[in-house]
This record gives structure tokens, C-alpha cells and sequence, in this order.
């Protein structure tokens, strides 16, 4: 006989759990309780937020490609954990979810902290299910780990409420982990069609994204490129898929890509889209957020081929020629074993587009005292090639965004979901699961403000991280949309900030200031030092809001747009 706190915590650990994140509630204790005396060595991090622990279990998923695992209480724990499942959902990232619910007794009854979980969480999940039989617990727990890690990857909610886990069973746990069903390999009809429409391509481009790469795949895919000459682009925040060293790697689409890579994107003549969505911001074709635009609905002028592990996204906006439901592993160690007919005009458009890039990580005159392309560059010189980089939401990011460059599969987590707030609690999450490796957070003082209290979390668990923090007293992104369709009208895009060095400080992690360029490099090495997390403030001028065009040059362009208009 055992409790069903003590059955989910042994099915946990039959899955391979070994960390869980989690803001303590009460209607989860005896859960958290059953882990420590039965499985110690799953480590418990206990956040300062329910976001912090929903952000950290889906840069978890995302990292390792294994679900990540948080515990929340009942409403409002679980409305502060939304965001991160949205995250997870939008990013693909395998991730599970516990949410502890009133007793079964004052089910329906809108008792203290209940809510239909059910319906909250339904439309941003793969399943969200209740478990009212501890007896049940182990079907339950095999059946979400299958449904995050089967298909399209992306996050499960078992709601669980408080006196399943107080009852006692006598039900058997599971015999074996949770088996992932895996879709098929290309037929190799699909393979011929594929080469053809390949052969008869003047300007053709491969699009690599999505979750869960494996270091194989990645090999395949490198090598499929390189052998016949073809250009790889990696979608919006997944840069590390491909080495950025190599001459197949010309860029990325998405918000704040090159405005000249996605022009040669519009001469291509046959498209084969990997292991990611034909989504919104994979297909900005123009300004800061057109999505959608960079090729024509429903139709393509190019040749499309679009392979993904589950069929829900294939055809949902774009008709394309091919759609293939298939396994990215096997997907990309078939294109990569089909014997090679490399064609010379392939390599040529590949050079050109390769020179696109190489043009475009030139750095540019950076306003203010901190050069960022210069900062940039300093810290990849600096950095291990296994070195973990976050990033939040906002413009700051444009600046890693172009000016530094990826060399290792896993080495970038960002949101696609737009997040703000993300990338602290996925530094510390990334730092936990590999403390070896050293991780870096880039992030605005608007998105470090969203998550802020969990560098509590770092300094309690010895996640020594470094973040490099971008203060520039503006919410950059929404100031640089006030610019272009407000006249230029600010509306509570300006910031008064903390001090945010004696902040960290307080704390307990190292702190640093930076005015000038050439203070960077010396305190970013005592923040490497430091033996605790640290947190390098750069004082930004608010002129360098992008890496592509300053405050002046946004006000400059509405200016000639007024005169056009009035002419």
C-alpha cells in the first residue's frame, strides 16, 4: 500500500525526473515529501514564482529534449504558472506541469483557490487530465510523458487534487518509462520527389528549426548542406542548430532578421522547411512584425517541402507541394545518405547568400559608450563554444541576435512565445542542469523586472550565472512601435530602475557597472571569479534602442515619411 503522493513520486522517478521546480503549496506537500524520503536524489528547487518554476521546467524541456517538471498549488499558483505552459506550447518543449486541486469533496463548489483547471489550461496544452484515483496515477503519469514527448513536443498539466495524494493504493507501479511514439521515416518515393524538385531548383534554401535536435541529426543535416552546396537558415531563436563557422549557414529568419537575407529568401525557387511551423514569425517577410508576408498565401511561388513529426501544422496556412509527417532524426539521416548530385549554380547562390551574413556581422557604429557589436564579439572570443546564452524579449536581443554567433547544438534558449521575463529563470534552470558550463543572460531592464526575484533562486542553489543586463530606462520594443505608428507619442514606455547593482547585491550575488566599453571584458572575468551569480549592469543609450537603426533614425524616417506624405 502506498499514498498516491509516494505512486506520482515513484513514477517520476521511473521517468527519469531529477529535478523538479515548484513554488510550495499546501495542496501538493505530501508530494514534494514523498520525493525527498523516497528519491532524494531528484533535486527540489523552490522558486520565488510560479512563472520562474513554469519558465525553468520548459527551458529544462527545451534544453535536454526530456519533459521538465514543475509543481504548482491551486489558483492563483497555477494562473501564475500560465505563462510558462504558453511557452511551452509555442515552443515546443516537452514539459509537465502538477497542479495541486481542492479535495474531491468540495469539487464544483467554488471552494477557496479552485478553478476548472481543465478548461483554463485546454487550449495551450497537448492534454491537461485529473487524476480523482491514486489507483490511476501511474496510467496518468505514463500517458503524459508520452503525449509531451510524442509528435510535436510541448507541455502536459495533471491536475491532482489534494486528498488523491493523502489516499492510500495497493495499485502496481509501472514496470518501464513511458515510450514516446516516434513518426516514420520518408518513403523513398518522398525522397525522389524530394532530390527532383532539388535538381530542377535554381535557388533553393533549407529552413532548420523546432525542438528537440539531436547531435546526429544536426551532422546529417550540416552534411546534407554542405555536400550539395545549399544555403541553411535556422528559424526565429534556434540559431544553435547549425554551426555558424560553417559556409551552408546564411542566417535567420524571424523578428529582427536581415532585410537582405529575407529579400534573397523571396528569389528562392524550392523551400525544404525542417521540423518547424510555417508560424507567424518564421514568416516575417517585412518591417518589424509582418508575419506571414515572406511567402504567399495559400500558395507559394516556390516549391515547398515541409517535413514535421505531426501533421497539425502541415497545410495549415501555406499549401505546399510536399508534406511529410516524419521523424526529424530519420528525416534528416535520409537526406543526408541519398547519393549526391551537387550542382555548381547551388554552391554559387549559397556563396552569395553566405556573403549576405558575413556582410551583415560587420559591426556598425553603436551609439553611447558601450560599443556592443564590440562587446559582442569580446565575449564569444571569451566564452567556451559549449556555453549556454539566454535571452528574454524585447530589442536588446538584437544585438546577440546578430553579433554572436553559435557554434555548439544547445547553446541558446529563448522564447519564441514573446515572453518577457524568460530568460533569468531559464539561465538558472540551464545553469542547474549543467553546472559545468558556463551560462550567460542577456536581458533588458524591463524583462529582468519580470523575474527578478528569482535571483533569490540562483544564490540559493549555487546557479552561478552571469547577467549581462541592458539598462537603457525603456520598454525598447514597444518605444520603437510608438516611434513608428504613434508619432513618436510615449505612453509609459519610459522607466525609473532600481539601482540595480546594489539590487543584486542585496541579493547575495556580485555586482558590476559598466559605463564604457573598456570596463566590460575586466568585469565580466571577477564576475567569472566571483564564485556566486553576478550581474553586470550596462548603462545602453537609449539611441542604441536596435541593432539595425537608433531612435534618431526611426524619428528621421517618420519625418520623410510626413514630408512624402505632404508633398
Amino acid at each position: 500500500m502506498r499514498k498516491g503522493a509516494e505512486i506520482l513520486a515513484d513514477e517520476l522517478a521511473l521517468n527519469g525526473v531529477d529535478i523538479v521546480y515548484h513554488v510550495p503549496g499546501e495542496s501538493f506537500l505530501v508530494a514534494l515529501d514523498a520525493l525527498a524520503t523516497r528519491h532524494p536524489g531528484i533535486r527540489s528547487i523552490s522558486c520565488r514564482h510560479e512563472n520562474g518554476a513554469a519558465q525553468m521546467a520548459e527551458a529544462h524541456g527545451k534544453l535536454t529534449g526530456r519533459p521538465g517538471v514543475a509543481f504548482v498549488t491551486r489558483s492563483p499558483g497555477a494562473t501564475n504558472a500560465v505563462n510558462g505552459v504558453h511557452t511551452a506550447f509555442q515552443d515546443s518543449s516537452p514539459m509537465i506541469l502538477i497542479v495541486g486541486q481542492v479535495k474531491r469533496s468540495i469539487l464544483e463548489r467554488e471552494a477557496f483557490m479552485s478553478y476548472d483547471f481543465r478548461t483554463m489550461f485546454a487550449p495551450m496544452t497537448k492534454w491537461v487530465g485529473q487524476i480523482d484515483d491514486p489507483a490511476r496515477i501511474p496510467e496518468f503519469v505514463q500517458r503524459a510523458w508520452t503525449t509531451a514527448l510524442s509528435g510535436r513536443k510541448g507541455p502536459v498539466v495533471l491536475v491532482v487534487p489534494e486528498d488523491v495524494l493523502e489516499e492510500m493504493s495497493d495499485v502496481a507501479p509501472s514496470v518501464r518509462p513511458a515510450a514516446p511514439s516516434h513518426a516514420g521515416t520518408p518513403r523513398e518515393e518522398d525522397l525522389q520527389q524530394i532530390f527532383a524538385m532539388l535538381a530542377d531548383a535554381k535557388k533553393p534554401l533549407v529552413v532548420v528549426g523546432g525542438s528537440d535536435w539531436s547531435e546526429a541529426a544536426r551532422e546529417d543535416i550540416q552534411r546534407f548542406a554542405t555536400v550539395h552546396g545549399l544555403p541553411v537558415v535556422t528559424t526565429f531563436r534556434r540559431r544553435d542548430i547549425i554551426d555558424h563557422r560553417l559556409d551552408c549557414y546564411v542566417g535567420e529568419i524571424g523578428i529582427g532578421s536581415n532585410p537582405a537575407l529575407l529579400a534573397h529568401i523571396r528569389e528562392t525557387d524550392f523551400i525544404l522547411m525542417l521540423n518547424d511551423a510555417l508560424s507567424d514569425v518564421n514568416t516575417i517577410g517585412a518591417g518589424y512584425m509582418e508575419g506571414f508576408t515572406l511567402f504567399s498565401i495559400p500558395h507559394p511561388k516556390q516549391k515547398v517541402v515541409h517535413v514535421m513529426a505531426d501533421h497539425g501544422d502541415l497545410n495549415r496556412v501555406f499549401q505546399v507541394d510536399l508534406a511529410l509527417v516524419a521523424d526529424n532524426d530519420a528525416c534528416a539521416r535520409a537526406l543526408a545518405a541519398y547519393p549526391a548530385s551537387p550542382r555548381p549554380e547551388h554552391r554559387e547562390w549559397c556563396g552569395k547568400l553566405r556573403a549576405t551574413l558575413m556582410e551583415e556581422r560587420v559591426p556598425q557604429p553603436c551609439p553611447g559608450d558601450i560599443d556592443l557589436p564590440g562587446v559582442m564579439g569580446w565575449l564569444r572570443k571569451r566564452l567556451p563554444e559549449d556555453a549556454i546564452v539566454t535571452n528574454g524579449v524585447g530589442a536588446y536581443a538584437t544585438w546577440s541576435q546578430r553579433y554572436f554567433p553559435h557554434y555548439r547544438l544547445h547553446t541558446q534558449l529563448g522564447p519564441i512565445s514573446g515572453s518577457m521575463g524568460y530568460s533569468l529563470p531559464a539561465a538558472i534552470s540551464a545553469k542547474i542542469a549543467y553546472p559545468e558550463r558556463v551560462v550567460v543572460d542577456f536581458v533588458g531592464d524591463g524583462c529582468f523586472q519580470m523575474s527578478s526575484e528569482e535571483l533569490a533562486t540562483a544564490v540559493q542553489y549555487g546557479a552561478n550565472i552571469i547577467i549581462v543586463l541592458y539598462n537603457n530606462g525603456l520598454y525598447g520594443t514597444i518605444r520603437i512601435h510608438e516611434e513608428n505608428r504613434l508619432e513618436g507619442r510615449a505612453n509609459g514606455t519610459d522607466l525609473v530602475n532600481p539601482d540595480f547593482l546594489m539590487l543584486a547585491k542585496a541579493y547575495g550575488a556580485h555586482g558590476e557597472r559598466v559605463t564604457k566599453t573598456e570596463e566590460f571584458a575586466p568585469a565580466f572575468e571577477r564576475c567569472l571569479a566571483a564564485g556566486k551569480p553576478a550581474l553586470i549592469e550596462m548603462v545602453i543609450d537609449p539611441e542604441a534602442i536596435h541593432c539595425r537603426y537608433s531612435l534618431s533614425d526611426l524619428r528621421a524616417r517618420r519625418e520623410a515619411r510626413a514630408r512624402e506624405r505632404g508633398a
